[in-house]
C-alpha cells in the first residue's frame, strides 16, 4: 500500500459503469468506519443537474472538465472511500493524481456489466447501442484501470462479497476512522 497518501483517501474505487463502485464503496466505508464520497454525486450536487443531463445538453467534453475538478477536490479533501465515475480515468491529470493513492479497480466481466446496466436508459454514453458502446468502452478503459490500480479485485458476485474482498486488503484491528 505504499502508493497511498497517508492522509487521504483510504481507498479510491475505479471501474466500468455497472462495476458496483458506489454500492461497494458505501459498504466498504461502513466496514472500515469511514465516510463515503462519489464524484458523480459531487458533480450533480454542485451543478444541480443529473450527470446524464450534463452529458446530453452540454456534451462529454464539458462534463469531463467538471469531473476532473471534482476528482481533484475529492482526492485532496476526502479521507474515506472515494468512488470515481467510470470515465474519470481518461483524463491524464487525474491519472497523475491517482498515482499517489491506493486505487482499487473493481474488475467485472463484460457480460456481467451488460446484465447489470440492462438497457442503459440512465447512461447517456451507452444509450444509442448499449452492447456495442459498452464493448468499446471496456476495451479502451480496462488497460487504464489495470495500469492505475494498486489492486485489481474481482467485482463478480454480490456487492457484500465484493466489499468483503476489498476490505480484506486492509489490515485488521487498525482504525481507519476519518476525522
Amino acid at each position: 500500500m505504499s502508493r497511498r497518501s497517508p492522509e487521504r483517501p483510504v481507498a479510491v474505487l475505479i471501474g466500468a459503469p455497472g462495476s458496483g463502485k458506489t454500492t461497494v464503496g458505501r459498504l466498504l466505508a461502513r466496514q472500515l468506519g469511514v465516510g463515503f464520497r462519489d464524484t458523480d454525486a459531487d458533480i450533480e450536487s454542485a451543478s444541480g443537474l443529473r450527470v446524464r443531463d450534463i452529458l446530453r445538453y452540454e456534451g462529454e467534453a464539458h462534463f469531463r472538465v467538471r469531473e476532473r475538478e471534482m476528482v481533484r477536490c475529492a482526492l485532496a479533501e476526502h479521507r474515506g472511500v472515494l468512488a470515481l465515475g467510470g470515465g474519470a480515468v481518461l483524463e491524464e491529470a487525474t491519472q497523475r493524481l491517482l498515482n499517489r493513492h491506493l486505487v482499487i479497480h473493481l474488475a467485472v466481466p463484460e457480460g456481467q456489466l451488460a446484465r447489470r446496466i440492462g438497457s442503459a436508459k440512465g447512461r447517456i454514453l451507452l444509450s444509442d447501442d448499449p452492447p456495442g458502446r459498452l464493448r468499446t468502452l471496456v476495451a479502451v478503459r480496462t488497460p487504464i484501470y489495470h495500469r492505475l490500480a494498486t489492486y485489481n479485485v474481482s467485482g463478480d458476485g454480490s456487492s457484500r462479497a465484493v466489499a468483503a474482498r476489498v476490505g480484506a486488503l486492509f489490515p485488521p484491528r487498525r482504525s481507519l476512522r476519518s476525522s
